[in-house]
């Protein structure tokens, strides 16, 4: 006879059911990250899951040093709905950090009333620019190229670790609100 076992069937029926109802679990590279913060602490980013991020270069000593502020805005606004803000200090452009890890948190909390993460100093282009910067101008590079062109480049993630956009030097941090609250009211996908 030409029937087929039935529990043959059936289990591979069932397998295919459940393979179906199994949840896509692709983890972004982005919580794979790590950074130093001013304290010389390691910071693993797989404690943003779930959490908008903004990524911002830093220095103290530049014409758009004011951001700060607006960034401290952001910040304060936006933080208890899972807005995450990390300063990366860089010293890169025309030596316009040249605070210490030491000094440099102390300096932004002062002059700009600073309460987001600052992280340690770091370089963002060449040969030793930091993971964090290599990977996010590899996934958002621009027209000309993913070279960082300034201070205060911005880059935000959204809550599922998706490098989600590239904001140039002088678009003001109070500018980027608008696409903030939006990732902010993304239900996170299961």
């Amino acid at each position: 006879s030409n029937t087929k076992p039935i529990g043959i069937e059936k289990n591979s029926l069932e397998m295919i059911a459940t393979a179906k109802i199994a949840p896509n679990k692709i983890i972004s590279k982005f919580y794979e990250l790590e950074a130093t913060n001013a304290a010389g602490n390691n910071i693993l980013f797989d404690q943003f899951m779930d959490k908008t991020v903004l990524i911002v270069n830093t220095a103290t000593r530049c014409g758009l040093s004011p951001q700060f502020k607006q960034l401290e805005k952001l910040y304060f606004a936006h933080k208890n709905e899972g807005l995450v803000i990390l300063g990366f200090p860089c010293n890169q452009f025309m030596s316009q950090e040249p605070e210490t890890n030491e000094t440099m948190e102390a300096s932004c909390y002062l002059k700009y009333g600073v309460t987001f993460p600052m992280m340690s100093k770091i370089k963002v282009n060449g040969p030793n620019a930091h993971p964090v910067f290599k990977y996010l101008k590899n996934e958002l590079s621009e027209l000309l190229g993913s070279r960082i062109k300034w201070n205060f480049t911005k880059f935000l993630i959204t809550n599922e670790g998706i490098p989600f956009r590239r904001y140039g030097p002088h678009t003001q941090p109070k500018t980027l609100e608008k696409d903030i609250k939006r990732l902010l009211s993304r239900k996170k996908r299961n």
